[in-house]
């Protein structure tokens, strides 16, 4: 399920779940499970025991993975969530576009 529509580095809006309405840079992209993680969003809290690596244990906050189609990419222009299409450049080369705003999207 390989989705060359949002990539590492990318600023995302998230669509739903608990974290609905917040953005963030996307730091990982896994196309084959179709999931990303987006650095400050979907934090899962874990209750970790104490351990010799860790004589204090308590609690380990860390982002957890979230499905792809929960997150859209963040329009250049305004910030609001878009989708975005494919189109060739005078190069030969595939450029993403932002279908909002029409505006190129780096990365």
């Amino acid at each position: 399920m390989a989705n060359a529509k949002i990539k590492k580095g990318d600023t995302v809006v998230v669509l739903s779940g608990k974290d609905k309405g917040k953005s963030g840079e996307v730091s990982k992209v896994m196309p084959k499970d179709g999931k990303c993680i987006v650095s400050g969003i979907n934090i899962a809290v874990r209750h970790r025991k104490p351990t010799q690596a860790n004589p204090q244990g308590g609690l380990e906050r860390r982002e957890a993975a979230m499905h792809i189609s929960k997150v859209a990419l963040a329009d250049p222009k305004d910030g609001k969530p878009t989708r975005v299409r494919f189109e060739k450049t005078e190069d030969g080369k595939m450029q993403r576009i932002a279908v909002k705003s029409g505006e190129k999207v780096d990365g």
